[in-house]
């Protein structure tokens, strides 16, 4: 997310990535990940969700990334549903390969 100031309600924070702020610390579903003393403060939050802060002090904005718990790019290894037409144009379900291992490759033109 894109930020113009690191002044964030909790209520904003939870509404742009899912984290809702409760006594116990930033919370998702059964995660929940303990804040400072202080409360909730938007640098600190991230810091301990693993949320890289970047700042863009030309422009006086900040790129905040997404969680990575335990050091690592994805909190989870649970995949959405994902269905899409294969090269014969059936529907082809991501589901249908529960139990195995996937590599999904993207690709995007911009």
């Amino acid at each position: 997310m894109i930020v113009d100031d690191l002044d964030m309600s909790p209520v904003d924070f939870a509404a742009v990535t899912g984290w809702e702020i409760k006594p116990e610390g930033a919370c998702r579903a059964d995660v929940c990940v303990p804040l400072g003393p202080g409360g909730f403060e938007l640098v600190d939050a991230a810091a301990r969700l693993g949320m890289a802060v970047v700042a863009d002090e030309a422009h006086g904005r900040w790129a905040i990334g997404p969680e990575s718990l335990g050091d690592r790019a994805l909190a989870s290894a649970c995949a959405p549903e994902l269905v899409l037409g294969d090269l014969d144009g059936n529907e082809f379900r991501l589901s249908s390969l529960l139990g195995q291992k996937v590599v999904i490759v993207s690709w995007a033109p911009y």
